[in-house]
C-alpha cells in the first residue's frame, strides 16, 4: 500500500515536493503555485503570472483555494474549510509565512487569525484584513495583481521597509511610472545583507530611477478619511502624499495550524535533521519550519529542504544539516549577491576592490581562514568562486586574500 502524503501549502517548498513526490497538495491560493521571487517582475510588467508557475505536481494532486483549518493527530487527518477531510500517512507543513503589518496609527487589519496563524484566504487589502484601499502587502500573487491594477503613472507610491522586499517593490513601482519614496527605519538599505558601502551603491541606483529613499525615518501612521490612503505620516511630523502605500516590513511564519495541533514551536515549527516535527509522522519545511533554532526565510533553504525530505520519504537516509546560500538580486542593470556576515568582527580578515566609474564593488571577510561573508554590488564575476568557497565551508588556499575578489568564472 502507498504512503499517503500530504502537503499544507503551495508556495516554493510545497511545490518542489509536489514535483519530487506522488503527493495530495493543498494550496490555499486560488492561484497554481508560483516562483515568488519573480514577483516583483511581474509587478514591473517584465512578466506575465503566467510566466512564474512553478512544475504541476508529479503523479499526484493538487487542489486550488483549499484552506487547511486543523489536524486531528489522532485520526491522521487534516480539516479543510469546505467541510472535507484529508487522511494521511505522513503530513508536511509548507505553510510559509505572512507578511508583518506594523502597528501604525490608521491601519485597521482586523485579521483573520486562524489556525492557518495569520491572514485570511484573500489578498493583502480583501475584506478578510480590512487594510484601507490602496495599502497592501506585497507576499502574493493576488497582493502583486492589485497592486497592479491600482498602478498608474505619477501615481505617488510610498514603500514602508528597506529590506530586499522593499526595495524589489520600489523598483518595480518605479519601472511602472510611479512617483515612489522608500522609508526605511534602520540607517541603509537591505541592513541583513549589505554593509554601508554597498548599500550607499544601491542608494544611488534606486535614486537613478527617480526613488527617493529616507533612511532613519520612523512611520507613525496613516492617513485613510474615507477608506482610502491618501498620506503616510512621518514620526518628525513630516507627511508623504501617498496614493498608493506597500507594507515591506518583513515575515512571520506561519505557525497556526502546529500550534492548534500541539506540536512544538518556537519562532517557527521546530524541525529535526530529518526535517521532523515533535509529532514523527509530521514534517515542516520552507519559512515556517525552524532548524536547530534558525528561520530561513529564503527560497534557497525552502528548496533544499524539500530535496532533502523528498529523500526522506522516499525511505531514504538523507539529513539536513541548515542551507549556506548567497542573496542574489538580478533586476535589469541591479546584480548584487551577498552572504553570511558582510561586516567583520575584531581580528576578521577584510579585502575590498572598489569602482566608482563603473558603480562596482565587491568585499570579503574571512575569519580563521574561512570564508564567512561577502557583498558583491554591480559586478557578479566572482560570485561562482565566492560561492563555491562559502557553501563548502573549507579552509581557503594560501594564497592571497585578493585572489577571491579578482578570480572570476563559474557565475
Amino acid at each position: 500500500m502507498s504512503t499517503r502524503i500530504v502537503v499544507v501549502g503551495g508556495g516554493t517548498a510545497g511545490a518542489r515536493l509536489a514535483e519530487r513526490l506522488p503527493v495530495t497538495l493543498l494550496g490555499e491560493e486560488p492561484h497554481a503555485p508560483y516562483n515568488r521571487v519573480l514577483l516583483a517582475d511581474v509587478l514591473a510588467g517584465r512578466y506575465g503570472p503566467e510566466v512564474i508557475a512553478l512544475p504541476a505536481p508529479r503523479g499526484g494532486t493538487a487542489r486550488r483555494g483549499a484552506r487547511v483549518t486543523g489536524i486531528d493527530r489522532g485520526a491522521r487527518e487534516v480539516r479543510c474549510a469546505d467541510g472535507t477531510r484529508v487522511g494521511y500517512d505522513r503530513l508536511v507543513l509548507a505553510t510559509g509565512s505572512n507578511p508583518v503589518l506594523p502597528p501604525l496609527r490608521g491601519l485597521t487589519t482586523g485579521l483573520a487569525n486562524g489556525p492557518t496563524g495569520g491572514m485570511s484566504s484573500g489578498p493583502a487589502g480583501s475584506e478578510g484584513d480590512r487594510l484601507p484601499a490602496g495599502v497592501h502587502a506585497f507576499r502574493t500573487l493576488d497582493d502583486c495583481l492589485a497592486l497592479g491594477a491600482r498602478i498608474r503613472p505619477g501615481a505617488r507610491a510610498v514603500v514602508i521597509g528597506g529590506g530586499l522586499l522593499g526595495v524589489s517593490a520600489a523598483r518595480a513601482l518605479a519601472a511602472r511610472g510611479a512617483e515612489v519614496v522608500l522609508a526605511q527605519q534602520g540607517e541603509h538599505l537591505m541592513e541583513r545583507q549589505l554593509d554601508a558601502e554597498a548599500s550607499a551603491l544601491l542608494r544611488g541606483h534606486l535614486a537613478g530611477l527617480g526613488v527617493e529613499v529616507h533612511t532613519e525615518c520612523r512611520v507613525r501612521g496613516l492617513r485613510a478619511p474615507h477608506g482610502a490612503v491618501t498620506a503616510v505620516e512621518l514620526a518628525d511630523g513630516f507627511v508623504l502624499d501617498a496614493d498608493l502605500v506597500v507594507l515591506a516590513c518583513g515575515v512571520r511564519p506561519r505557525v497556526g495550524l502546529a500550534l492548534e495541533a500541539g506540536l512544538d514551536v518556537r519562532r517557527g515549527i521546530v524541525v529535526d535533521d530529518r526535517l521532523r516535527t515533535s509529532d514523527p509522522y509530521i514534517h515542516a519545511v520552507g519559512d515556517c519550519a525552524e532548524h536547530d533554532g534558525r528561520l530561513y526565510g529564503l527560497a534557497g533553504a525552502a528548496l533544499e529542504q524539500a530535496d532533502v525530505l523528498a529523500e526522506v520519504l522516499a525511505g531514504g537516509d538523507a539529513v539536513y544539516r541548515g542551507t549556506r546560500a548567497l542573496t542574489r538580486l538580478s533586476l535589469d542593470a541591479l546584480e548584487l549577491a551577498a552572504f553570511g556576515e558582510p561586516v567583520p568582527r575584531s581580528g576578521d580578515d577584510t579585502v575590498r576592490l572598489a569602482d566608482a566609474t563603473r558603480g562596482a564593488y565587491r568585499k570579503v571577510v574571512v575569519r580563521g581562514g574561512r570564508l564567512v561573508g561577502g557583498v558583491l554590488y554591480g559586478d557578479l564575476g566572482a560570485v561562482g568562486t565566492l560561492a563555491r568557497a562559502w557553501e563548502g565551508d573549507e579552509a581557503l588556499p594560501d594564497a592571497p586574500l585578493l585572489h577571491l575578489l579578482t578570480q572570476d568564472g563559474g557565475s
